[in-house]
């Protein structure tokens, strides 16, 4: 765990990236001892918390920080229920704007007054000091350009920022099980000689972004047609030369289904979206806006976590497609009076000079 991290700190250009790797597995480690001899979950979400505020302190890149705190899901609370706020995704007030900026922000004019971001973050109980910082930090990277209007803010997205939030946004609502599949498979072989951490773990990291699941050491799988972005990730790595790439019909020798418990951990994503499921069950909220951006933050996580596997390779019953129902249901019920809601707090805010 403290070599994954290290390695993504490293990969996202954190300084000193063995540090920021040791303290967040400290914290691993101590909310799993706490949990463990006190049973006590409230644990795991200060470490949580803590997580947060050392990735918010450290990364400079958004996207980098989506990569950490959505796909390196630090610290999991010992009991399987979500608390109605920060649990429900990636726990800092950076990645929530983010989520703000593509819900809210991107369909609309493009833009957000500071003292309408301040108010809907204090509906999540984000402080209003970790909320400047996160829209400083974000216009630093060159996704947000302040506009001075007297005294007052406001931020309007740059074009980077609007590709990378729409390209987000399509991968989002468009995320389930592959419909129809073909039956071919894309195979990758490489060896990395394990002297050469970076490779392996560029080529470990964006495989597995990209859906490929693991054979063994040097065999990654994948049921979807993503053989030239495989590629890419080979050469990106600098081991292209050391590499075979095939599309190819399984014929046997054991049953599919087992290939595909072995290549991904099945069992480990269904809990998480019948985590998610309990957490959304309500279909009343009092709070459409904060209850859609925290609806839409936790399912972003999902397209890094699961494979969308075809349906003829899911179990029997297979969660997700619950989930990802009851995301397009909350979603569509929600979306008109939260966006609402938001266009009152901005132009609210855009008036009271």
């Amino acid at each position: 765990m403290r070599s994954l991290l290290t390695n993504l700190a490293r990969d996202c250009g954190v300084t000193d990236a063995e540090s920021l790797g040791r303290r967040l597995h400290l914290l691993y480690d101590g909310a799993s001892l706490s949990a463990r001899m006190d049973r006590d979950p409230s644990a795991a979400v200060a470490a949580r918390q803590a997580a947060a505020t050392l990735l918010d302190a450290e990364l400079a890149q958004p996207l980098c920080y989506m990569l950490m705190s959505d796909r390196s899901v630090l610290v999991e609370p010992a009991s399987p229920t979500l608390s109605r706020r920060h649990e429900a995704g990636a726990p800092s007030a950076r990645g929530m704007l983010l989520t703000l900026l593509g819900e809210f922000v991107l369909p609309a004019d493009g833009t957000a007054w500071t003292s309408a971001v301040l108010a809907a973050f204090g509906r999540l109980g984000v402080a209003e000091k970790a909320t400047r910082q996160a829209l400083m930090r974000t216009s630093n990277a060159g996704w947000l350009e302040p506009e001075k209007v007297g005294r007052r803010t406001r931020w309007r997205l740059t074009r980077s920022a609007e590709k990378l939030l729409t390209d987000g946004a399509e991968r989002i609502y468009s995320f389930g099980p592959a419909p129809d599949w073909d039956g071919q498979w894309v195979l990758v072989q490489v060896r990395i000689p394990e002297s050469d951490r970076r490779a392996r773990h560029v080529v470990r990291t964006r495989l597995t972004w990209a859906g490929f699941g693991s054979l063994g050491a040097s065999l990654w799988i994948s049921p979807h047609s993503r053989k030239n972005e495989a590629e890419k990730v080979l050469r990106d790595a600098g081991v292209a030369d050391a590499a075979h790439v095939f599309i190819a019909t399984r014929t046997g020798m054991t049953d599919t289904r087992a290939m595909v418990s072995q290549a991904w951990d099945l069992p480990a994503i269904e809990a998480q979206y019948e985590r998610f499921a309990a957490e959304f069950a309500d279909p009343h909220p009092q709070d459409l806006l904060a209850r859609q951006l925290e609806l839409v933050h936790a399912w972003r996580r999902f397209p890094s976590l699961d494979p969308a596997l075809p349906r003829d390779l899911l179990p029997a019953g297979w969660t997700g497609e619950m989930a990802a129902r009851l995301f397009a249901d909350r979603h569509e019920r929600w979306l008109d009076g939260s966006r609402t809601e938001w266009k009152r707090l901005n132009v609210e805010n855009a008036t009271n000079h």
